[in-house]
């Protein structure tokens, strides 16, 4: 099994490298052909989606390049150069689109495994302290400010963990990867048109069905668009 994966990690390292070399000579749709082969295999990483999201953008194809951005953003959320980025690609797209709130911003500062990390940590510091009380009550005076405070960022962390989870389970973003695409009032072709998106709009997820995304547009208007045609993310 560790061969195996030495052999997969060197295979990998080496389709990487010849993908940057294509996006180098300016063959960007190559080298966005070239990553995405890397990212169906299986490997994922912040540099890898960065890359191709870069790619994708040069090659002029804005959704794919903000849904790829957006996956970095998710295990790199701290990196100022791909959030400039990201913004910047935004920028190009025309059209109703929807954004990300304050708060959810917000919670994306840190992903969802450093924040449970972050609650297990201070939970457990707090119930050593308790135990500590216990073991010696002798303690309980010089320990109860910082027992309290530590309750309290455990309870805190809690929430704001629970809220994250429930951002990136319950709630999902479709980001259009083509142009002026037809948002229908049902889940099929003959359906009535709705509203026409633009390549790189981030929909709001309503529902999914039989290769059908139902989505909400930043006007409210809701629709059917087609499941090949769009990619849906987790919340942020």
């Amino acid at each position: 099994m560790l061969v195996a994966a030495n052999v997969f990690a060197a295979e990998v390292s080496a389709d990487f490298s010849a993908a940057n070399k294509l996006y180098a000579e300016g063959k960007f749709a190559d080298a966005a052909s070239a990553y995405e082969k890397i990212l169906q295999s299986g490997a994922q990483s912040p540099a890898l989606l960065f890359n191709d999201a870069n790619a994708e953008f040069k090659a002029g194809h804005l959704g794919k390049a903000i849904a790829a951005y957006r996956r970095a953003a998710q295990l790199s959320p701290r990196d100022a150069e791909l959030r400039a980025n990201l913004a910047f690609v935004r920028n190009q797209m025309a059209g109703a689109t929807v954004r990300e709130r304050f708060w959810q911003n917000w919670l994306g500062t840190l992903t969802l495994n450093e924040g449970a990390m972050l609650t297990a940590v201070l939970f457990w510091l707090t119930a050593a302290l308790l135990i500590a009380r216990q073991i010696r009550p002798a303690l309980v005076p010089k320990l109860k400010s910082v027992t309290r405070l530590l309750v309290v960022l455990t309870f805190f962390s809690g929430a704001v963990l629970a809220v994250q989870a429930a951002n990136h389970f319950l709630s999902a973003t479709a980001v259009v990867t083509a142009d002026n695409v037809t948002a229908r009032s049902g889940p099929f072709d003959d359906a009535q048109t709705v509203f026409t998106v633009r390549d790189g709009a981030e929909l709001s997820v309503l529902d999914q069905r039989d290769g059908w995304v139902q989505v909400a547009n930043g006007t409210g208007k809701s629709g059917w668009l087609p499941a090949k045609l769009v990619e849906v993310l987790p919340g942020a």
